[in-house]
């Protein structure tokens, strides 16, 4: 009686080049995943400038507060992974970044920077974004090109 299937060196073989390819794809995909977890950041900035156009419409300034009283009265639907906000009042995000990476965000009664803040690829360095007035956003510090 003949028996057919694979021998075990030809398991590991293939199991081999598996893992060999896996080794390759990992790296574009950690990137891929840390734009997904940019694009969060995207979203909640503009809800936050909008906002910010809201209380300017009622109050005729700018707001610096995120919560309390006279404040934005914002607070995200469920887990966000960005620190969101201003060094002074932030709500931190599921990645931990401090308020104080929150650099230049602030509010006056004629602009606002809004920062959004978070260590994306978990290599120590911040990935930090802002919005303005404007309802421009910049990319002020890229976390993936350190």
């Amino acid at each position: 009686m003949v028996r057919q299937g694979f021998s075990l060196i030809e398991v590991m073989v293939v199991l081999a080049i598996i893992a060999f390819f896996a080794v390759l794809a990992l790296p574009n995909f950690m990137t891929l995943l840390a734009k997904a977890k940019r694009a969060e950041a995207y979203i909640q900035l503009r809800a936050l400038y909008m906002l910010e156009k809201a209380y300017f419409a009622e109050q005729g300034s700018y707001c610096s507060q995120l919560q309390g009283s006279k404040s934005l009265n914002w607070k995200p639907e469920g887990k966000v992974n960005y620190t969101y906000g201003f060094p002074q009042s932030a709500i931190v995000g599921a990645l931990g970044a401090p308020a104080t990476a929150l650099k230049g965000a602030s509010a006056s009664g004629q602009g606002f920077v809004i920062a959004a803040a978070a260590d994306i690829d978990n290599d120590g360095d911040i990935d930090l974004l802002t919005i303005n007035e404007k309802g421009e956003i910049a990319l002020v510090h890229d976390d993936l090109q350190s």
